[in-house]
């Protein structure tokens, strides 16, 4: 009998967990029910993902780098990466910018719709604290986010996934020190990373195997503690045009897949499809990190020398999904709060800031709000109306961030691909099974 496909599976569990939600709302109890026996499973899921995340880019990015033989080769990588994924969140904003203006979404809101918002969400502490952690990067100096790069403790990096960068950091030092010394010094530190990354490996198998059943519990949780549906029904043509944008990003890395790489585009997003799912029930291209790698290198054959590098840098400075976003949101935001604020120049600061804020901002949930807050306040919106704008967004805000991180780890997954064929490091897929070794200690 034919085994029923990874992303078949967890679409089936999408849609089950929505059909369950939507159930559960209709009883008294069905929320507590949700959050006390089902959100659970989601959760141990999403921490399983996050644990192995650290020990698959260090053990990946040391194996990569130390597997060159020769660090321009790694020089040549590394400039093309940051190269391409800037290139890649500038199209991105400029498509958000350019839907945003042309629909003009924020003039369908009534007065009626604001003040509700405004009453719903205004001092919801969610918002409040997206504003604070704003405020504290503001504050903080040009060259801050190089600082934040360097660890103090390798360790204490380790133990925070919100420290990715640092971990980066760390491996690509290490790798690079071991190219440096006597290969035969080098060996027993490589074959350790070596061995560490096929174990690590084998462990994103193993917690895939309950990917169906995780993103169920996830979008079952999602359902039962979404917010007033007549709000929703409000923002939907705000909602709609964002999605457009983003719908259009993934045209525009098909385009790109079929152009450079010469590979099918329908082949490409099946291939990541079960790290796109993942991406839609998690909405952090962090928690997804180790599901992508899998994908990328296993099933479409990107190599680790390439890979290692590319996708974890991505995770944490590529943002091309939460980036359009913010170009649709702060312009939408303007038109219903601020149109004289609708100047070419702030538009032009718009790209600028969404560019620079994506870059070390955190691969989690909400981190786009922050970054959101960081752009408005770049361009002088009123801050008495910061509260209100936000609250305009709030309420489909989770949604959208669920699907601006699908298209982040996109993203990821087509640089990776441009990459590895640039530097001839793009072959041919070599997929493992979780039990390809099963029989032999069972």
């Amino acid at each position: 009998m034919k085994k029923i496909a990874l992303h078949w599976k967890i679409m089936i569990g999408m849609l089950l967990g929505i059909v369950f939600g939507f159930l559960m709302t209709t009883v008294s109890w069905g929320k507590e029910f949700t959050g006390d026996w089902i959100a659970p499973l989601g959760t141990i899921f999403v921490n399983l993902l996050k644990l192995i995340a650290v020990p698959l880019i260090l053990a990946s990015l040391i194996k990569g780098i130390s597997d060159l033989k020769d660090i321009s080769k790694f020089k040549t990588i590394g400039g093309r990466t940051i190269g391409i994924y800037i290139i890649t969140t500038i199209i991105a904003i400029t498509i958000g910018l350019l839907i945003v203006n042309v629909t003009k979404p924020g003039n369908g809101i009534t007065t009626e719709t604001i003040d509700k918002l405004t009453s719903e969400y205004a001092n919801n502490a969610k918002i409040t604290e997206r504003i604070n952690e704003a405020g504290r990067q503001k504050e903080s100096g040009p060259l801050q986010f190089i600082v934040d790069m360097v660890p103090q403790n390798a360790v204490a990096a380790m133990s925070d996934n919100k420290l990715m960068l640092q971990v980066i950091f760390f491996a690509i030092f290490l790798g690079i020190s071991m190219l440096l010394i006597n290969p035969t010094q080098a060996e027993p530190l490589k074959h350790f990373f070596d061995s560490l990354n096929e174990v690590v490996l084998k462990m994103v198998d193993l917690i895939m195997l309950t990917a169906p059943y995780a993103v169920f519990a996830l979008l079952a949780n999602v359902v039962v503690t979404s917010d007033d549906p007549d709000i929703l029904l409000a923002l939907l043509k705000y909602a709609a045009v964002v999605l457009t944008g983003l719908l259009l990003m993934i045209v525009f890395y098909c385009l790109l897949v079929s152009a450079i790489t010469k590979k099918s585009p329908f082949w490409f997003l099946k291939q990541i499809s079960p790290a796109q799912l993942l991406a839609f029930s998690t909405s952090s291209s962090a928690a997804t990190l180790p599901v992508t790698m899998e994908r990328v290198e296993e099933h479409i054959g990107v190599d680790k020398e390439v890979s290692s590098f590319v996708l974890p840098v991505g995770a944490t400075i590529n943002m091309d999904g939460t980036s359009l976003y913010q170009a649709v949101a702060s312009v939408f935001i303007m038109q219903v709060l601020w149109p004289e604020g609708l100047t070419f120049s702030n538009q032009i600061t718009i790209v600028l800031t969404a560019l620079l804020a994506s870059i070390g901002s955190a691969a989690v949930p909400g981190a786009g709000m922050v970054m959101l807050v960081i752009v408005l306040e770049a361009i002088g919106f009123p801050s008495d109306k910061l509260p209100i704008g936000l609250a305009l967004i709030f309420a489909v805000d989770r949604p959208l961030d669920m699907m601006r991180t699908v298209i982040n780890v996109t993203g990821d997954a087509t640089v990776s691909m441009i990459v590895a064929k640039s530097v001839g490091k793009l072959g041919e897929p070599h997929v493992k099974e979780w039990d390809d070794h099963y029989e032999e200690v069972k």
